[in-house]
């Protein structure tokens, strides 16, 4: 797995877990359970690097921790 952080909670607009990944702009998953929601977020982390790139981004390193924006 990833050392990427994730931030689950419940979203009551989509009615569905979110995971965020704060050090990749944009990057989330969503899921039926916090479970589900980070197991998504691995495939979309995967996704979001793999598009990096491909476009010549840079791919931010993990930092373990939260990152304050």
């Amino acid at each position: 797995m990833d050392k990427y952080e994730r931030i689950i909670y419940w979203s009551d607009e989509d009615n569905k877990f979110i995971a965020e990944v704060p050090e990749l702009a944009g990057c989330m998953a969503d899921g039926s359970t916090p479970e589900e929601a980070l197991r998504n977020s691995g495939v979309i982390i995967s996704e979001w690097i793999e598009t990096a790139k491909l476009l010549g981004r840079e791919i931010p390193e993990p930092s373990g921790k939260l990152v304050n924006a």
